[in-house]
């Protein structure tokens, strides 16, 4: 099955776990990927077109979840905001999509809270999706 792309914010959630320190490379394309409660741990593999994380998005929806995206970015395969990701630190993402109900709001609060660049976070937003188009993944679970 190939994997859709994942809601826009889900790019900020995993530049967000990179910032936090939440990524954790065990070797190429295995990473673990601890969520911002900390309450659970992702495991993450991306191989040869071929991706799986055990997160509600991948598993459930059927798209690139947060945890493949922050796996390709430790692992040098998506493209980094250094500048973004500090504004992204200890953002409780949980807590906030469940108080908003909706990404666009989560998302409208964040820039608005952390004095991001609306324009600029999007653009990058776009170029990280463009790239995950390009690696065309499909769910397959570990071996």
């Amino acid at each position: 099955m190939n994997l859709r792309l994942p809601p826009r914010i889900k790019v900020l959630e995993a530049l967000g776990a990179l910032a936090d320190g939440r990524v954790r490379v065990l070797a190429p394309g295995r990473c673990e990927v601890v969520s911002s409660e900390g309450d659970k741990t992702y495991t993450v593999y991306v191989a040869g077109g071929y991706a799986y994380s055990n997160d509600n998005g991948t598993v459930h929806r059927g798209y690139v979840g947060y945890p493949i995206l922050a796996c390709l970015m430790a692992g040098g395969a998506l493209p980094v905001d250094r500048e973004l990701a500090e504004k992204l630190r200890g953002i409780p993402w949980k807590r906030l999509n469940e108080q908003f109900k909706k990404y666009e709001e989560v998302m409208r609060f964040i820039y608005a809270e952390r004095g991001i660049d609306r324009a600029k976070a999007e653009g990058y937003i776009t170029r990280v999706l463009g790239e995950v188009v390009k690696l065309r993944l499909r769910f397959k679970p570990p071996p």
